[in-house]
């Protein structure tokens, strides 16, 4: 599993690309995987990098 922090403070699971013929489904299809195992999960898209980005909020730094 890719695991990436980002600026925003959420960690991205799994990048899928915007370009691919099903769109954005692969990467609604994990999201609803990873909510039914109680991670909140949901898809946002990166317009730099062309693609859906499955995300988690993160996680605070003193919960670490």
């Amino acid at each position: 599993m890719l695991e990436v922090s980002t600026p925003m403070g959420a960690k991205v699971l799994e990048r899928f690309p915007a370009g691919a013929p099903r769109g954005s489904w692969p990467a609604e299809e994990y999201a609803a995987r990873r909510r039914a195992d109680g991670e909140p999960a949901k898809v946002v898209m990166d317009l730099k990098s062309d693609a859906f980005l499955v995300v988690v909020p993160g996680r605070d730094r003193d919960e670490n």
